[in-house]
Formats: structure tokens, sequence, C-alpha cells
């Protein structure tokens, strides 16, 4: 063991190791499988597209033949990366809409609420209403 410049002998001997990283919470929640595999799938599709236009970009100084084919497929992987971007927004909302949200109703859906809960405990009935077309001949 004379020889060894490792873990051990740099903090005093075996006793009380610790590891080489410790966890940490994770400071967001994970995405959804659907989500996450539809990004991945963006990011990919980005990445080629992006590779992609800068072969034509170098083709085209150079002048070679490759340039106008390879334009063309640059116009249709960046539709192809439109449509997977825009693919992870349409997946997130759907498992947002489909799994729920947690959220707080705000203060004008308290105030309807509240409102709605002295309507029923007048009792059943109509509401009065002084804006109807009935009101211009004194009915209610």
């Amino acid at each position: 063991m004379s020889g060894y410049h490792g873990y051990e002998r740099e903090s005093g001997g075996g006793g009380g190791r610790r590891g080489m990283w410790e966890e940490e919470p994770a400071r967001r929640r994970r995405m959804p499988d659907p989500v996450r595999a539809s990004a991945v799938r963006a990011v990919l599709i980005v990445a080629v597209t992006l590779t992609q236009a800068t072969i034509t970009f170098f083709l085209t100084i150079t002048g070679s033949w490759l340039a106008f084919p390879m334009a063309l497929g640059a116009v249709a992987g960046t539709i192809v990366a439109t449509w997977g971007v825009l693919d992870v927004v349409i997946t997130r909302q759907t498992w947002n809409q489909r799994h729920g949200v947690v959220s707080e109703p705000s203060s004008t859906a308290r105030a309807g609420r509240s409102a709605r809960a002295v309507r029923e405990s007048r009792g059943p009935g109509r509401i009065p209403r002084e804006d109807g077309t009935l009101t211009a001949f004194g009915r209610r």
C-alpha cells in the first residue's frame, strides 16, 4: 500500500469516509415521460438541422454541386424542427390538462363562489334583474 495515492490516504484513513459526491434534492420536478420523450426528440431534430445548415453553408461557399440539395434538405429540416418544438409544447399542455395542474382559484373566483353561496342561502328562485327587456314596461 506504499505506492497507493488514493482517497483513503488523503482523508486520513478509512474511518468516517465520505463519498465522492453527495446527493442533492432536485430543484425542479422531473418532466413526465411523454413530455421528456418529445423534448429529447426535438433536441435531436434541432441538432441535426443545425448541423445540416452548417454543412450547407460550407458547401455553398466552396461552390459544390451538393449545396442546392442540401439547402432543400435544410429547409425541410427547419420545418420538421419547428414541428418538433411545437410537439413539446402541445404534449406538455395535453399532459397538464389530462392529469391536472395544481392551481389556486383567483380572487375573482373566490368572490363568485361566495356570492353564489349567499344567493343559494336565500332559497330557490330567480334573481331579480333590473336591466331586462320588461323593465321598460314597469314589470320585473
